[in-house]
């Protein structure tokens, strides 16, 4: 079982599904720390109401301090918009869910809308989301899982980010589990880094 910290910056909607599933017996994991770099974030609320410690901590630093309070063996970015840094014992232990089929639209400035505006104004056919093991570059790290959705010439950004972020709620459990049952190493391993 993964015991998780998650880093969010907003509603916290994929820590929900973690923690439905989480109560399900679906995800091997338990969330021991929710940590948010925006004061105000939705998610620290639900994190909260959830009964999970939550934290507001503004950079790396702060947020491995915190960490260095809990027993963690995977943290889990649920739209965490800043780059982040793991203290060097949780290096390889950092997974990240991405709106597209990386390593298209993705890097520096892809995230959030911006991923599906970029999709639609390119015409693309199909879309998705990849979760991956982040490393100190933006979208580079080992491919875990990847969900492909078809679109429709019409869909607009929103309908086209709807139809991704329900692919998200299957694939990022998904990719928990996968970890849990492989081991971190076996991802790394299997890509030239």
């Amino acid at each position: 079982m993964q015991k998780m910290a998650v880093l969010l910056s907003g509603s916290g909607r994929t820590l929900d599904n973690f923690h439905e599933r989480i109560q399900a017996g679906t995800l091997q994991a338990r969330i021991e720390v929710v940590i948010s770099n925006v004061a105000d974030a939705l998610g620290l609320k639900k994190a909260e109401g959830y009964g999970y410690p939550a934290f507001h901590a503004v950079g790396s630093k702060a947020t491995n301090e915190i960490l260095e309070r809990f027993e963690v063996s995977l943290i889990v970015l649920a739209g965490y918009l800043k780059l982040y840094t793991p203290p060097p014992s949780l290096r390889r232990n950092v997974l990240n869910i991405h709106p597209s089929l990386i390593p298209a639209f993705c890097g520096a400035g892809f995230y959030g809308h911006h991923v599906h505006e970029a999709v639609k104004a390119r015409g693309c056919k199909v879309s998705g989301c990849t979760v991956h093991f982040a490393n100190e570059v933006y979208d580079e790290g080992p491919i875990v899982v990847q969900k492909c959705v078809s679109l429709a010439d019409n869909d607009t950004p929103d309908e086209i980010a709807a139809r991704v972020f329900a692919a998200e709620c299957e694939a990022y459990p998904e990719a928990i589990n996968l970890v849990d049952r492989k081991g971190i190493n076996y991802f790394w391993d299997r890509v030239n880094r």
